[in-house]
């Protein structure tokens, strides 16, 4: 689900406040001054955000997911320490955008960010206060879809130039069965490749999916045990 930004002052328009909504979904499209910047940064995630390398455990910063957190969702979860939740209204964001100046485009628009596959998106965990460029995101999806897997594939089948995806089951921490990808995602405007991983799990109340991006492949690396630590600590409701 990577959203081109056209040459028509409309469509610059609305792709720009769409992302301002989900604080810039088309990661890949940050400047060269946010890579340097991120350069630094990163080494300061690592010892006060609770990233690092892969491997390092994050430090725990709370939980989202129950009545009353920042994203009220299906499952709950830890986030790392100094990453920050927050929630998406996709139906209200969607409205919105169909009934702006652009109309139809900005609809098309909004459902282009805001939905991939089966699921919708639900909340964003930004990485920025830790230090890193990118983004854990949430999708959720309606009662009665398809299993994890099916739910995964198809999202990864929605994001357009995806290769090498390889997938497996396992449990998260919390004792829920889930199914797992990981793939390279490859970007027409930057002609630049950079990995992704995303699990998925099965809910009484629909699919929730658990998506890590990233500015780049070193960014994805860094931001890694954050997503491991969701992974470990997953529980329904």
């Amino acid at each position: 689900m990577q959203v081109g930004v056209g040459t028509v002052g409309g469509r610059i328009v609305v792709a720009a406040a769409l992302a301002a909504v989900l604080g810039g979904c088309a990661e890949s499209a940050d400047g060269d001054g946010e890579k340097a910047a991120s350069a630094s940064a990163s080494t300061k995630g690592a010892t006060a955000g609770g990233t690092g390398a892969k491997g390092t455990a994050a430090a725990r910063g709370g939980t989202i997911g129950a009545a009353g957190s920042a994203c009220e969702l299906p499952v709950s979860f830890d986030i790392a320490q100094h990453w920050k939740a927050k929630s998406i209204d996709a139906d209200k964001e969607l409205a919105k955008s169909s009934e702006g100046e652009d109309g139809d485009l900005g609809g098309a628009l909004a459902d282009a960010f805001l939905r991939q596959g089966p699921v919708t998106a639900a909340c964003e965990i930004d990485a920025k206060p830790a230090g890193n460029i990118g983004f854990l995101r949430v999708w959720t999806g309606k009662a009665g879809d398809a299993d994890a897997g099916g739910v995964l594939r198809a999202f990864v089948a929605a994001e357009d130039n995806v290769s090498k995806a390889q997938y497996h089951s396992f449990k998260t921490g919390g004792g829920v069965s889930a199914v797992e990808v990981e793939y390279l995602y490859t970007s027409k405007l930057l002609d630049e490749t950079k990995k992704e991983s995303a699990f998925a799990v099965s809910t009484p109340d629909g699919p929730v999916v658990l998506h890590l991006g990233g500015m780049d492949t070193q960014e994805h690396e860094e931001m890694r045990p954050a997503y491991d630590l969701a992974k470990q600590t997953l529980r329904l409701g």
